[in-house]
Protein backbone atom coordinates (compact mmCIF):
# COMPACT_ATOMS: atom_id res chain seq x y z
CA UNK A 1 0.00 0.00 0.00
CA UNK A 2 3.15 2.17 0.45
CA UNK A 3 3.48 2.03 -3.30
CA UNK A 4 0.19 3.76 -3.70
CA UNK A 5 0.45 6.79 -1.22
CA UNK A 6 3.31 7.69 -3.26
CA UNK A 7 1.67 7.25 -6.65
CA UNK A 8 -1.60 9.29 -5.01
CA UNK A 9 1.41 12.03 -3.90
CA UNK A 10 2.34 12.14 -7.30
CA UNK A 11 -0.67 12.43 -8.76
CA UNK A 12 -1.25 15.59 -6.89
CA UNK A 13 1.73 17.37 -8.26
CA UNK A 14 1.44 16.31 -11.50
CA UNK A 15 -2.36 17.38 -12.80
CA UNK A 16 -2.59 19.41 -15.57
CA UNK A 17 -5.49 20.50 -18.22
CA UNK A 18 -5.48 16.50 -19.14
CA UNK A 19 -7.40 15.69 -16.30
CA UNK A 20 -10.77 17.35 -17.43
CA UNK A 21 -14.30 15.64 -16.18
CA UNK A 22 -14.89 15.07 -19.37
CA UNK A 23 -12.09 12.87 -20.04
CA UNK A 24 -12.16 10.79 -16.10
CA UNK A 25 -15.97 10.12 -17.52
CA UNK A 26 -14.87 8.39 -20.22
CA UNK A 27 -12.45 6.86 -19.07
CA UNK A 28 -14.31 5.61 -15.81
CA UNK A 29 -17.20 4.48 -18.67
CA UNK A 30 -14.64 2.12 -19.77
CA UNK A 31 -14.10 0.61 -16.52
CA UNK A 32 -17.68 -0.43 -15.67
CA UNK A 33 -17.48 -1.57 -19.39
CA UNK A 34 -14.76 -3.78 -18.42
CA UNK A 35 -16.71 -5.20 -15.16
CA UNK A 36 -20.01 -5.38 -17.10
CA UNK A 37 -18.07 -7.98 -19.28
CA UNK A 38 -15.69 -9.30 -16.91
CA UNK A 39 -12.95 -8.03 -19.80
CA UNK A 40 -10.26 -6.51 -18.37
CA UNK A 41 -8.34 -6.21 -22.02
CA UNK A 42 -11.03 -3.72 -22.57
CA UNK A 43 -8.89 -1.57 -20.59
CA UNK A 44 -6.28 -1.42 -23.20
CA UNK A 45 -5.37 1.85 -23.70
CA UNK A 46 -7.03 3.22 -20.65
CA UNK A 47 -4.78 1.51 -18.13
CA UNK A 48 -0.71 2.29 -17.68
CA UNK A 49 1.53 -0.42 -18.26
CA UNK A 50 2.81 -0.68 -14.79
CA UNK A 51 -0.92 0.21 -12.87
CA UNK A 52 -0.81 -1.34 -9.32
CA UNK A 53 -4.08 -2.90 -8.82
CA UNK A 54 -6.13 -3.99 -5.26
CA UNK A 55 -9.00 -5.29 -3.29
CA UNK A 56 -9.70 -4.70 0.21
CA UNK A 57 -6.39 -3.28 0.65
CA UNK A 58 -4.00 -6.12 -0.46
CA UNK A 59 -2.61 -6.03 -4.31
CA UNK A 60 -4.49 -8.60 -6.51
CA UNK A 61 -3.45 -9.48 -10.30
CA UNK A 62 -6.14 -8.48 -12.24
CA UNK A 63 -6.53 -11.70 -14.36
CA UNK A 64 -8.41 -13.00 -10.90
CA UNK A 65 -9.76 -10.59 -9.53
CA UNK A 66 -13.95 -9.53 -9.69
CA UNK A 67 -13.09 -7.18 -12.55
CA UNK A 68 -12.60 -10.23 -14.49
CA UNK A 69 -16.21 -11.65 -13.37
CA UNK A 70 -18.91 -10.38 -15.78
CA UNK A 71 -21.27 -8.77 -13.40
CA UNK A 72 -24.75 -7.50 -13.98
CA UNK A 73 -24.43 -4.05 -13.04
CA UNK A 74 -28.22 -2.72 -11.60
CA UNK A 75 -26.91 0.96 -10.59
CA UNK A 76 -23.22 2.94 -10.65
CA UNK A 77 -22.67 6.11 -9.41
CA UNK A 78 -19.84 7.73 -10.10
CA UNK A 79 -17.73 11.35 -9.16
CA UNK A 80 -15.14 12.77 -10.31
CA UNK A 81 -11.76 14.87 -8.82
CA UNK A 82 -10.63 16.97 -11.45
CA UNK A 83 -8.02 18.49 -8.93
CA UNK A 84 -6.42 14.88 -7.95
CA UNK A 85 -7.18 13.62 -11.10
CA UNK A 86 -9.33 10.55 -9.72
CA UNK A 87 -12.84 9.10 -10.32
CA UNK A 88 -15.03 6.91 -7.57
CA UNK A 89 -17.49 4.66 -8.74
CA UNK A 90 -20.21 2.52 -6.56
CA UNK A 91 -21.47 -0.29 -8.04
CA UNK A 92 -24.68 -2.42 -7.25
CA UNK A 93 -24.67 -5.80 -8.70
CA UNK A 94 -28.29 -7.90 -7.20
CA UNK A 95 -29.08 -9.44 -9.48
CA UNK A 96 -25.40 -11.27 -10.68
CA UNK A 97 -25.20 -15.06 -9.78
CA UNK A 98 -22.88 -13.38 -7.23
CA UNK A 99 -24.24 -10.38 -5.90
CA UNK A 100 -21.60 -7.30 -4.68
CA UNK A 101 -22.03 -4.41 -3.87
CA UNK A 102 -18.17 -2.73 -4.72
CA UNK A 103 -16.34 0.78 -4.36
CA UNK A 104 -13.71 1.82 -6.31
CA UNK A 105 -10.86 4.75 -6.63
CA UNK A 106 -9.35 4.98 -10.16
CA UNK A 107 -6.54 7.15 -9.97
CA UNK A 108 -5.37 8.75 -13.04
CA UNK A 109 -1.96 9.95 -14.39
CA UNK A 110 -2.40 14.33 -15.11
CA UNK A 111 -1.29 14.14 -18.77
CA UNK A 112 -2.02 13.45 -22.23
CA UNK A 113 -3.51 10.94 -23.24
CA UNK A 114 -4.91 10.21 -19.80
CA UNK A 115 -4.60 6.79 -18.23
CA UNK A 116 -5.42 4.46 -15.17
CA UNK A 117 -2.63 3.78 -12.89
CA UNK A 118 -4.04 2.29 -10.04
CA UNK A 119 -7.28 0.82 -9.04
CA UNK A 120 -8.52 0.08 -5.24
CA UNK A 121 -11.64 -1.70 -4.58
CA UNK A 122 -13.10 -2.54 -1.10
CA UNK A 123 -15.17 -5.46 -2.74
CA UNK A 124 -18.10 -6.53 -0.37
CA UNK A 125 -20.42 -9.82 -0.73
CA UNK A 126 -22.24 -12.06 1.46
CA UNK A 127 -21.32 -12.19 5.05
CA UNK A 128 -19.95 -8.75 4.82
CA UNK A 129 -21.12 -5.62 7.22
CA UNK A 130 -24.59 -5.51 7.19
CA UNK A 131 -24.61 -6.69 2.88
CA UNK A 132 -28.07 -6.97 1.20
CA UNK A 133 -27.22 -5.82 -2.39
CA UNK A 134 -31.09 -6.33 -3.22
CA UNK A 135 -31.77 -4.36 -0.28
CA UNK A 136 -28.93 -1.49 -0.94
CA UNK A 137 -30.23 -1.12 -4.84
CA UNK A 138 -33.84 -0.08 -3.36
CA UNK A 139 -32.67 2.27 -0.73
CA UNK A 140 -29.84 3.82 -3.40
CA UNK A 141 -32.62 3.96 -6.37
CA UNK A 142 -34.93 6.59 -3.85
CA UNK A 143 -32.24 8.90 -3.40
CA UNK A 144 -31.77 12.26 -5.51
CA UNK A 145 -27.84 13.02 -6.18
CA UNK A 146 -28.36 15.48 -8.78
CA UNK A 147 -25.89 18.01 -10.23
CA UNK A 148 -25.78 21.15 -7.76
CA UNK A 149 -25.75 24.35 -8.95
CA UNK A 150 -22.85 26.29 -9.68
CA UNK A 151 -24.38 28.80 -7.07
CA UNK A 152 -24.59 27.07 -4.68
CA UNK A 153 -21.74 24.62 -4.03
CA UNK A 154 -19.63 23.57 -1.56
CA UNK A 155 -15.97 23.94 -1.85
CA UNK A 156 -14.26 20.73 -1.69
CA UNK A 157 -12.49 21.69 1.91
CA UNK A 158 -16.12 21.57 3.11
CA UNK A 159 -17.09 18.67 1.67
CA UNK A 160 -13.89 16.71 2.85
CA UNK A 161 -14.09 18.20 6.05
CA UNK A 162 -17.84 17.26 6.55
CA UNK A 163 -16.99 13.29 5.82
CA UNK A 164 -13.82 14.21 8.21
CA UNK A 165 -16.54 15.29 11.01
CA UNK A 166 -18.39 12.40 10.73
CA UNK A 167 -15.55 9.82 11.07
CA UNK A 168 -13.75 11.97 13.61
CA UNK A 169 -16.69 11.18 16.10
CA UNK A 170 -16.10 7.93 16.16
CA UNK A 171 -13.16 8.36 18.04
CA UNK A 172 -15.33 11.20 20.36
CA UNK A 173 -18.73 11.19 19.87
CA UNK A 174 -18.58 15.19 21.62
CA UNK A 175 -17.16 16.09 18.85
CA UNK A 176 -19.84 17.96 15.67
CA UNK A 177 -20.76 17.13 12.99
CA UNK A 178 -22.83 18.89 10.00
CA UNK A 179 -25.73 16.46 10.19
CA UNK A 180 -28.71 17.39 7.70
CA UNK A 181 -31.76 17.01 8.28
CA UNK A 182 -32.85 14.71 7.31
CA UNK A 183 -30.10 12.55 6.37
CA UNK A 184 -30.28 8.73 5.49
CA UNK A 185 -27.51 6.29 6.04
CA UNK A 186 -27.07 2.96 3.93
CA UNK A 187 -24.64 0.48 5.16
CA UNK A 188 -24.57 -2.27 2.95
CA UNK A 189 -28.12 -3.10 2.96
CA UNK A 190 -29.53 -1.68 6.26
CA UNK A 191 -30.79 2.07 5.82
CA UNK A 192 -31.52 4.43 8.54
CA UNK A 193 -33.64 7.61 7.19
CA UNK A 194 -35.34 10.05 8.61
CA UNK A 195 -37.58 10.53 5.89
CA UNK A 196 -41.00 9.18 8.02
CA UNK A 197 -40.09 11.68 10.44
CA UNK A 198 -38.13 14.90 9.18
CA UNK A 199 -37.10 15.97 12.35
CA UNK A 200 -35.29 13.03 12.69
CA UNK A 201 -31.23 12.40 12.26
CA UNK A 202 -30.33 9.02 11.87
CA UNK A 203 -26.77 9.62 10.71
CA UNK A 204 -25.42 10.36 13.89
CA UNK A 205 -23.59 7.07 15.34
CA UNK A 206 -23.25 7.72 19.29
CA UNK A 207 -20.70 6.47 20.88
CA UNK A 208 -18.95 3.46 20.51
CA UNK A 209 -17.38 1.29 23.03
CA UNK A 210 -14.33 2.14 22.66
CA UNK A 211 -12.92 5.31 21.12
CA UNK A 212 -12.05 4.58 17.27
CA UNK A 213 -9.30 6.21 15.74
CA UNK A 214 -10.05 5.80 11.63
CA UNK A 215 -7.23 6.22 9.31
CA UNK A 216 -5.94 5.28 6.25
CA UNK A 217 -8.14 8.01 4.64
CA UNK A 218 -8.10 8.51 0.91
CA UNK A 219 -10.22 10.82 -0.82
CA UNK A 220 -11.69 11.35 -3.95
CA UNK A 221 -13.92 15.09 -4.26
CA UNK A 222 -16.65 15.99 -6.39
CA UNK A 223 -17.75 19.75 -5.60
CA UNK A 224 -20.30 19.38 -8.91
CA UNK A 225 -22.10 16.45 -7.21
CA UNK A 226 -21.33 17.82 -3.66
CA UNK A 227 -20.09 13.86 -3.35
CA UNK A 228 -16.73 12.57 -1.42
CA UNK A 229 -15.73 9.21 -0.87
CA UNK A 230 -13.40 8.30 1.60
CA UNK A 231 -11.55 4.95 1.52
CA UNK A 232 -10.24 3.88 5.17
CA UNK A 233 -9.48 1.59 8.09
CA UNK A 234 -12.41 0.48 10.12
CA UNK A 235 -11.23 -0.38 13.26
CA UNK A 236 -12.94 -2.61 16.08
CA UNK A 237 -15.91 -4.06 14.00
CA UNK A 238 -13.63 -7.36 13.51
CA UNK A 239 -14.88 -8.88 16.63
CA UNK A 240 -12.31 -11.65 16.17
CA UNK A 241 -9.33 -9.42 16.08
CA UNK A 242 -7.87 -6.97 18.25
CA UNK A 243 -9.37 -3.71 18.46
CA UNK A 244 -6.85 -1.81 16.73
CA UNK A 245 -7.52 -4.12 13.83
CA UNK A 246 -8.73 -2.15 10.58
CA UNK A 247 -10.96 -4.01 8.10
CA UNK A 248 -11.20 -2.40 4.55
CA UNK A 249 -14.04 0.43 4.36
CA UNK A 250 -15.40 3.12 1.99
CA UNK A 251 -18.00 5.83 3.21
CA UNK A 252 -19.30 7.89 0.14
CA UNK A 253 -20.87 10.76 1.33
CA UNK A 254 -23.31 13.50 -0.19
CA UNK A 255 -23.09 17.33 1.18
CA UNK A 256 -25.93 19.99 0.18
CA UNK A 257 -24.89 23.60 1.82
CA UNK A 258 -22.26 21.82 4.15
CA UNK A 259 -24.80 19.71 5.44
CA UNK A 260 -24.16 15.70 5.40
CA UNK A 261 -27.28 14.50 3.41
CA UNK A 262 -26.39 10.64 2.59
CA UNK A 263 -23.85 8.57 3.85
CA UNK A 264 -23.15 5.30 2.25
CA UNK A 265 -20.92 2.48 3.95
CA UNK A 266 -19.68 -0.68 2.35
CA UNK A 267 -17.18 -2.59 5.00
CA UNK A 268 -15.30 -5.78 4.52
CA UNK A 269 -15.69 -8.25 7.40
CA UNK A 270 -13.20 -11.29 7.94
CA UNK A 271 -16.05 -13.53 9.68
CA UNK A 272 -19.99 -13.40 8.53
CA UNK A 273 -21.01 -9.86 9.64
CA UNK A 274 -17.65 -9.15 11.68
CA UNK A 275 -19.13 -11.48 14.48
CA UNK A 276 -21.73 -9.45 15.58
Amino acid sequence: MYSFLLTWAGLAAGVSAACTRAALQDATATYLKAQAAGQPSLLAGTLASNASYAENDAPVSIAASVLAQALTIDFSRSIYDTTECASFTEITSATSPHPYIIHTRLLFSGAAPLVITAIESVVTDAGDWAFNATAGLSWTLQETWDAIPAAQRDTRAVIQAAADAYLDQWGNPDLPVPLGTPCARLEGGSYYSGAKDQAANTCAMGAFPVPLAVGHRRYVVDEELGAVDVFNGFPWLESTRAANFSTPSSNFVRVVQGKIRYIHEATVCQTPNCGR
